[in-house]
């Protein structure tokens, strides 16, 4: 027993050591440390800002009600197209006492007054015809008869516009009914059938009975840092996407720079606007809320470096390490261009063939 248990020791003590040897072998095993390889390549760079802001009309009109009353029938609805003249509502007027009351009185002197004038006429009519008066007198009462006359339908008119809105002199000119300014689309119609309307006047801007706008003209509104509003001038393209619409970019052609910055959420921005080119393909809505991509300066077809693979010295100079025939690697301060923020234009100092160092990569050195 004695001998099996000091075989056993033996054993185990053996099986340890061989363990620990293995172990620390594989602790110093030689590691090599590789680079990932990288070439300059030929690319275009753009230079980019970013605004966000909305698609809208160029040319947007209120359409609002002349008269106060209810709205009696509604002829149009949002999305349909109509033309300049088209009519979209029709108005009952509910007439106001006090101007009605007004109004019957008005007629009533007017009648008095005319029937007066009337008697004057006739009988200043048969005097001068019995040459017991003279011609002027005659041509004075007929001038009082007619102006009497008139005045006693301009205030029957006036009653009936006051209850219709219409009058018989005015035939079918009515401001019951609303008619469309311009030709375009209806984006909103603000009211319903039975609704109250408010008249257009000097004290109030009066009820909305709809929007209608050219959606074949549209603009994007939208707004600019001030640390790049500087950078930017009319003319220059902008490439627009749109949040509803993916996959799909649109043109445009900055036309206004605001003077003036507002100031948001502390930082001074200034609106911009841009025409948007036509487009058959998709139907753009008003209010869609878009992003543009301003080009501030473009190069195409220039020798170009990833920025990440760019080094810094202690005077903050730019230089890669480029690799030489004996797989050592040597630092080169290259001349550098325009920059977008992922490349970076290399004006001078490396060769397309150029082979750059770049990150690390941890490979065991094979042993066999």
């Amino acid at each position: 027993m004695k001998k099996i248990r000091n075989l056993v020791i033996i054993i185990f003590l053996l099986g340890t050591f061989i363990y620990t040897i293995l172990y620390l072998y594989g602790k110093s095993k030689p590691v090599l440390v590789e680079y990932n390889i990288n070439k300059p390549i030929i690319t275009n760079i753009i230079k980019k800002t970013v605004a966000t802001g909305t698609i809208v009309p160029r040319k947007e009109v209120l359409i609002k009600s002349n008269v106060s009353g209810i709205i009696e029938k509604i002829y149009v609805q949002a999305g349909t197209f109509i033309s300049k003249g088209d009519i979209i509502a029709q108005i009952k007027i509910i007439p106001d006492v006090i101007n009605v009351n007004e109004a019957e009185s008005r007629i009533e002197r007017a009648k008095i007054s005319f029937d007066n004038a009337k008697q004057d006429f006739e009988r200043n009519s048969k005097l001068y015809n019995q040459e017991a008066i003279p011609k002027t007198e005659l041509i004075s009462s007929e001038l009082n008869f007619k102006n009497s006359k008139q005045e006693l339908e301009t205030a029957e008119n006036n009653l009936q516009i006051i209850k219709e809105g219409i009058s018989k002199k005015l035939g079918s000119v009515t401001n019951t009914i609303i008619r469309s300014t311009i030709s375009g689309t209806i984006l909103d119609v603000s009211i319903k059938e039975g609704n109250s309307v408010i008249q257009s006047n000097n004290f109030n801007e009066g009820t909305t009975i709809a929007s209608i706008a050219d959606m074949g003209q549209l603009v994007f509104e939208g707004k600019v840092d001030e640390s790049e509003v500087g950078k930017i001038k009319t003319g220059m393209s902008l490439i627009l996407t749109i949040g509803a619409i993916e996959n799909a970019s649109f043109k445009a052609k900055l036309e206004y720079i605001a003077p003036k910055g507002v100031i948001e959420n502390g930082t001074i921005q200034f609106q911009i606007k841009a025409a948007i080119e036509p487009t058959k393909q998709y139907f753009l809505r008003a209010n869609y809320s878009a992003n543009a991509d301003i080009v501030l300066e473009r190069k195409d077809s220039v020798l170009a470096l990833s920025e990440s693979l760019l080094q810094f010295d202690k005077e903050e100079k730019p230089f890669v390490e480029v690799q030489q025939k004996d797989k050592s690697y040597k630092k080169v301060f290259p001349k550098i261009g325009l920059s977008d923020g992922i490349n970076i234009e290399i004006l001078e100092g490396l060769k397309i063939t150029d082979l750059i160092k770049g990150s690390e990569k941890t490979v065991e050195e094979n042993t066999e």
